[in-house]
């Protein structure tokens, strides 16, 4: 009878176990895939921000972070399959995917979350996730804009003060700007027999960058390739002229010896990677991450006094962020900015929740920390946060 007694007694205490380990299994979960950022900070905000929401909901976020090529090559895989997470936010979305996506009726309509911060957001980065949805046949929203990067050209001052110049002497004009780099400063660090380049100029069809860089140099000739309801308009005579004077005006600079030749197989990280290791001397880049690398170092507790010092003189003192020269017409170039997309796929098993925390995360306490996070390297979508000190003390030179 003890013994009969003490089976019971297990097998209730197994029934309560089983009980509990299935409520533990049943906790409601959101799947979220993110790039991983190339800084502590970035991943630390976002870190945060999971730890906020799944306090405040109680919901588990199954938070996946991966390489920029990673995340969007293993998103479309699971688009194609059917699989998708909940939320993705891949910082490449909006070059490749978002647009397409949302054509097909892939992303689910997020317009009742964006709506009532609208006012919150800047209209031109707002304007770039109302897409077109083939299935319904209308326009909506169905990305969030969670920050945006522009094109700028970074230099090392001591590399061109080395090759005998001053930053006085970089010409405004388009033709002479690009003459400059090539012909004299790279000639004159040869000449003195340095084995460099004057420019990182992608050109790895794998790259963000070629593709950001290349629509620079079409924006420079006033190629256009759609019109604003997009029409494609490449086919009209001016247009055509002007891409054919943008591949042209590209092409040369590889032609002419001006970038090293492994430029033509570059991924992202490259053009990076060349200019850190001085084997560049200018690269025009899509953020201001080659600034921020140094700025990341200098506080870098797990680095030597010794590098710390020279990551601040390379940020305070070596490295200009600058602006690109006129237009062959003479005109100012504007900034092209792309805005980074974060999506909630129609897919997903836990849409509604994805929609819960992509409201909560575009909350300004938690979106502003995970930009900022970046150190420069990504720019604010919202109004509030542009005005953030972070941006405007006037301290810093990039």
């Amino acid at each position: 009878m003890k013994f009969v007694r003490s089976l019971a007694a297990g097998a209730a205490l197994a029934a309560i176990a089983a009980g509990w380990s299935g409520a533990a299994l049943a906790q409601e979960t959101v799947t979220v895939w993110f790039t991983k950022g190339f800084y502590k900070g970035e991943d630390d905000a976002l870190l945060a921000v999971v730890d906020k929401f799944q306090k405040a909901t109680g919901v588990k976020v199954d938070l996946s972070l991966y390489a920029t090529e990673d995340c969007v090559t293993k998103s479309v895989g699971a688009v194609q399959a059917g699989t998708p997470p909940d939320v993705g936010f891949c910082t490449t979305y909006d070059f490749r995917t978002t647009g397409q996506w949302a054509f097909e009726g892939k992303l689910e309509d997020v317009t009742d979350v964006l709506t009532p911060i609208k006012d919150q957001i800047q209209p031109q980065a707002l304007a770039t996730t109302f897409l077109m949805n083939d299935k319904t046949k209308k326009k909506a929203y169905y990305a969030f804009p969670v920050q945006q990067q522009m094109m700028h050209i970074t230099y090392w001052k001591d590399m061109l003060e080395e090759a005998g110049f001053k930053e006085s002497d970089i010409p405004k004009t388009w033709n002479g700007y690009w003459d400059f780099w090539c012909d004299k400063v790279q000639g004159a660090a040869r000449a003195k027999g340095k084995r460099i380049y004057a420019v990182g100029h992608p050109l790895g069809v794998a790259a963000s960058d070629t593709f950001y860089s290349f629509l620079t140099f079409a924006n420079a000739h006033n190629t256009q390739i759609v019109d604003e309801n997009g029409k494609i308009v490449l086919d009209e005579p001016k247009n055509k002229a002007a891409m054919i004077a943008t591949v042209k005006d590209y092409a040369s600079i590889s032609s002419r010896g001006c970038t090293p030749p492994s430029s033509v197989n570059w991924l992202d990280p490259d053009n990076n990677v060349a200019f850190h290791n001085r084997t560049t001397i200018l690269t025009h880049n899509a953020t201001i991450s080659i600034a921020a690398k140094h700025l990341d170092d200098m506080n870098n507790a797990a680095l030597t006094q010794e590098q710390r010092d020279q990551a601040k003189k390379n940020y305070y003192d070596n490295i200009r962020t600058a602006e690109f020269p006129k237009k062959p017409d003479g005109s100012t170039m504007p900034n092209l900015a792309a805005v980074k997309t974060a999506v909630v796929f129609a897919d997903g098993k836990n849409k509604k929740r994805g929609k819960e925390f992509m409201a909560f995360m575009m909350k300004d306490e938690n979106l502003r920390p995970f930009v900022e996070g970046s150190v420069g390297r990504w720019f604010p979508t919202t109004i509030e946060a542009a005005k953030s000190p972070f941006w405007n003390d006037g301290k810093d030179p990039h």
